[in-house]
C-alpha cells in the first residue's frame, strides 16, 4: 500500500520537537507558549484579536500587495471555481483592512488595534525557515497617522521578542516618505542602475523593469557594493515624513528601544509609506529577518475605500522566531505533566479508572491512565513518560476499601489515601 507524507514545504507540529529538512520543528508546547506571549502582550496594548478567512478574493491580494510583486506574480496559491477567483492568503494585512472596511469597524470609535495569529501560504521554494505553509502573528493599528502608532507597533513586537527571551536581534528602521516620494526615488534609482544593468543578476535585471526597489533587498555582495553609491531614499522624502520619522525615533529612544537606521530598507510590498522596519537575527543566516512592517496609508484606497485610512502594523514569522529561540537555546516552558496517573490492577479496577479519572478531573486535576490493560511495570513506565506528579495504584482490594496507594513521584513516598482525599493530598 502507498504511504503518505506531508507535502514539501509543510510540516507537522508534534508533542516533541524533531528535525525536518535541516530545520528543527519546535514542539507544540513551544508554539502554545509563543501564542500565549502574543495574546498577553497584545492585551497589554489594548489590542483585540481578529480572525480572517484563509481564502480571500484573488483581486484583493493582487491590488493590496501589488500586481508586480513576487508574491502575486510567482508565489500565490490561486484557483477558481466557476467565475470566482480565490487565493489562499499569502499575508494578512490586506485581509484585515478588507475586514475593517467591510464591517465598518471605524464606527466602533477611536483607533482599532487588531492582532492576529494564523497560517499563510506562498508557493515559494522551501528553504531554511521558509515554508509553503507558514504561520504569522501581527498587529494592525488602523485609524491613526500619529507617530505614536508607529512606535507602538514596533514596541509591542519588541516586547513579544523580549518576553520570549531573545537577545540577539537588531531592529532596522527607515522612512519611505509619502506617496510622491517613492515614485521620484524609484525614477532616480532606475536612472542610476540602468547603465549598470549588465552587472546585475537576472533577477535584479527583471526587477529593474518591474519593481526596482526590491533590488535594494539583494543579498549579493557584488550588488550591495554596486548600490553603495546609489541615491538614498532619505534624500527624496518630504519634510512632513521627515518630521514623522524623527518623532518615531525619539519615541523609541525614550522607551529604550535600540535601532539601526538603514537607508536601503524599503520592504517588498507596494502599500508601504513612511515608516518601514525589520527585526533580524544573525543566527538565522542570510535570510536573517524574522519580522517586519511599517506604515501603509496607501492600502485602504487600493482595496476599495473612498478615503485614505491611515494604518501601521507588522507581521512576524513564527517559524523563524522559534528557530531563533532554538539557536539561542531558549527551551521555553516544560512539557505538560499530569497531576495523577492511575495504575489499575485487575478487571474491576481497570473499569473503575474511567469513573475515577472523571471524578478527579471534576476537582481540577489533570489525570491519565493506561488504555492497553498492561502490567503494573508497564503502567509505571507510562506514568514516568508522562512525568506524572503522583501515581494512584488501585487494585480490586483497594477499590473495595475505597482507598488507593498514592505515590509521590518526586519523593518516592507512598501511603494509603481515601479516594475522596486525593485532591487534597495532590494540592497540598
Amino acid at each position: 500500500m502507498k504511504s503518505f507524507k506531508s507535502i514539501p514545504g509543510t510540516f507537522d507540529i508534534l508533542p516533541d520537537g524533531y528535525s525536518a529538512g535541516g530545520d528543527t520543528i519546535a514542539p507544540s508546547r513551544m508554539w502554545r507558549h509563543l501564542e500565549a506571549v502574543v495574546h498577553r502582550i497584545m492585551a497589554s496594548y489594548g489590542a483585540e484579536e481578529i480572525r480572517t478567512p484563509i481564502l480571500e478574493p484573488t483581486e484583493l491580494i493582487a491590488r493590496g500587495i501589488g500586481a508586480l510583486t513576487d508574491i502575486v506574480t510567482k508565489e500565490m496559491f490561486a484557483f477558481e471555481r466557476g467565475s470566482t477567483h480565490y487565493v489562499m492568503r499569502p499575508e494578512v494585512t490586506a485581509p484585515v483592512m478588507r475586514s475593517y472596511l467591510q464591517h465598518n469597524l471605524a464606527q466602533r470609535g477611536g483607533t482599532q488595534r487588531l492582532y492576529y495569529i494564523g497560517p499563510c501560504f506562498r508557493a515559494e521554494r522551501p528553504q531554511k525557515g521558509r515554508y509553503r505553509q507558514f504561520h504569522q502573528f501581527g498587529l494592525e493599528v488602523i485609524g491613526s497617522e500619529d507617530a505614536r502608532a508607529d512606535a507602538e507597533a514596533i514596541t509591542s513586537l519588541r516586547d513579544v521578542i523580549r518576553e520570549l527571551g531573545l537577545k540577539q536581534y537588531t531592529l532596522r528602521l527607515n522612512s519611505l516618505g509619502d506617496a510622491d516620494s517613492r515614485p521620484a526615488y524609484k525614477a532616480a534609482l532606475v536612472d542610476f542602475l540602468t547603465p549598470k544593468a549588465d552587472q546585475l543578476s537576472d533577477i535584479s535585471r527583471k526587477r529593474l523593469e518591474t519593481n526596482p526597489l526590491r533590488i535594494l533587498d539583494t543579498k549579493s555582495e557584488k550588488e550591495q557594493a554596486l548600490l553603495a553609491d546609489a541615491p538614498l531614499l532619505s534624500d527624496f522624502i518630504d519634510e512632513s515624513s521627515r518630521e514623522h520619522h524623527e518623532m518615531v525615533k525619539e519615541l523609541l529612544t525614550d522607551v529604550g528601544v535600540d535601532f539601526v537606521e538603514d537607508p536601503f530598507l524599503v520592504r517588498g510590498l507596494d502599500y508601504y509609506s513612511r515608516t518601514a522596519f525589520e527585526f533580524e537575527s544573525p543566527l538565522l543566516g542570510a535570510q536573517s529577518s524574522f519580522a517586519g512592517g511599517g506604515r501603509y496609508d496607501l492600502l485602504s484606497k487600493e482595496v476599495g475605500s473612498k478615503q485614505v485610512v491611515p494604518a501601521v502594523g507588522f507581521a512576524a514569522g513564527m517559524e523563524r522566531i522559534l528557530l531563533a529561540c532554538a539557536a539561542e537555546e531558549i527551551a521555553g516552558p516544560h512539557r505538560t505533566v499530569v497531576d495523577v496517573f492511575i495504575v489499575a490492577l485487575g478487571d474491576a479496577a481497570m473499569k473503575w479508572t474511567f469513573e475515577g479519572a472523571a471524578r478527579l478531573r471534576e476537582s481540577g486535576l489533570d489525570v491519565a491512565f493506561d488504555l492497553k490493560g498492561r502490567s503494573m511495570k508497564a503502567q509505571m513506565r507510562e506514568a514516568n513518560r508522562q512525568e506524572a506528579r503522583f501515581v494512584a495504584i488501585v487494585g480490586d482490594d483497594e477499590l473495595a476499601a475505597g482507598e488507593v496507594q498514592l505515590k509521590d513521584m518526586s519523593t518516592g513516598e507512598q501511603s494509603s489515601v481515601s479516594l475522596t482525599d486525593i485532591p487534597t493530598r495532590v494540592n497540598a
